[in-house]
């Protein structure tokens, strides 16, 4: 009964129609290049050529297609390379915890093993700015720039480490585990409830994303159990991700940074008939003025706020990304 139930999800997702999808995003329907590190492989997708080498970290519960409209433009001008986290898409998984030091860890010596040579512009999206922090932290000399798209922040304004959070996605993988029904969860922003494998990117399937690669998705999501153990231990360790960052952050002196924020964090798609609450917007102004904190990091530092957006710029606003990318390029060897 399980394999008739995935087959008929399937069907339907290759059979939806996907409005407005990247031209060519099937390239993240399939494994890239497989590269061994550290007790684990991890899938990267590298185009383009040119230097210096654009290195994207997905948010948390995201991998590579969440760049399906950044990468590919990126790539015009320099070398571009996305990739899946240890147990997420199409990489293997890995020794536990998963934090954000073991993780630039893997990704470092991924890249060197690869042959792909710094320096690299780091672009980390939502939780995947922590790891282009820690990783510009602890390998600086191989950074050549950093961009922070919709970026966690620390402290009362991050929501990390819930405990409710993690105990449901852990429910979500022992059902897949054991071959049982998926359980519901709560929506991300609101809404109706949806099973656990809609929970990934902002929602299974995305309307910009082409059938066959929402099909693939939804297939990892209903089949993967290393992913879900995955996810569960980076939020464990999100909180200790913080403290190490509050213990071990230094002037990245000179090298260009842009923090990109929207008013929306914690939003995945915008909603014009539910405008925000005096609450919420008090909530995003502190989270705002806690991104603007990663500017004394850098004598070339500035913040952009990109209106019009949800936290998932990459796939409202990826002009605004690219952008970003090559402005700080410009300042780069």
């Amino acid at each position: 009964m399980k394999n008739v139930v995935l087959i008929l999800c399937m069907l339907y997702f290759v059979l939806a129609q996907s409005v407005g999808a990247a031209p060519g995003d099937e390239v993240y329907a399939k494994p890239g290049r497989l590269v061994p590190t550290r007790g684990t492989r991890l899938n990267l997708y590298c185009i383009g050529s040119g230097s210096p080498t654009v290195v994207f970290e997905s948010g948390w519960e995201d991998w590579s297609p969440v760049w399906a409209f950044v990468q590919p433009r990126v790539a015009q001008s320099m070398r571009a390379c996305s990739y899946d986290r240890a147990g997420a898409g199409f990489s293997d998984a890995a020794p536990m915890p998963r934090s954000s030091v073991r993780i630039a860890a893997e990704l470092h010596e991924a890249l060197r093993h690869a042959s792909i040579d710094g320096p690299y512009i780091l672009v980390g999206h939502a939780f995947g700015g922590d790891v282009a922090q820690t990783f510009a932290q602890r390998y600086l000399k191989d950074v050549a720039g950093m961009v922070l798209v919709e970026a966690d922040v620390g402290g009362p304004e991050g929501d990390i480490g819930n405990a409710s959070y993690i105990a449901s996605l852990r429910e979500c993988r022992d059902a897949i585990s054991a071959g049982k029904p998926l359980p519901r969860q709560p929506a991300s922003s609101g809404g109706a409830s949806r099973d656990c494998a809609q929970q990934f990117f902002r929602g299974l399937p995305e309307q910009q994303w082409s059938p066959e690669l929402n099909a693939k998705l939804n297939e990892i999501a209903h089949t993967k159990v290393a992913m879900y153990d995955s996810y569960i231990s980076e939020m464990e360790q999100m909180r200790a991700n913080k403290i190490y960052l509050t213990h071990h952050t230094h002037s990245l002196g000179s090298r260009p940074i842009r923090v990109l924020s929207t008013g929306y964090h914690g939003v995945h798609a915008l909603d014009a008939e539910h405008p925000r609450t005096a609450e919420q917007q008090a909530y995003e102004q502190r989270v705002a003025q806690a991104q603007a904190k990663w500017l004394a990091l850098s004598k070339n530092a500035k913040q952009v706020f990109v209106a019009d957006s949800s936290e998932y710029i990459p796939l409202d606003k990826p002009d605004a990304v690219v952008e970003a990318i090559r402005e700080v390029a410009q300042y780069t060897p």
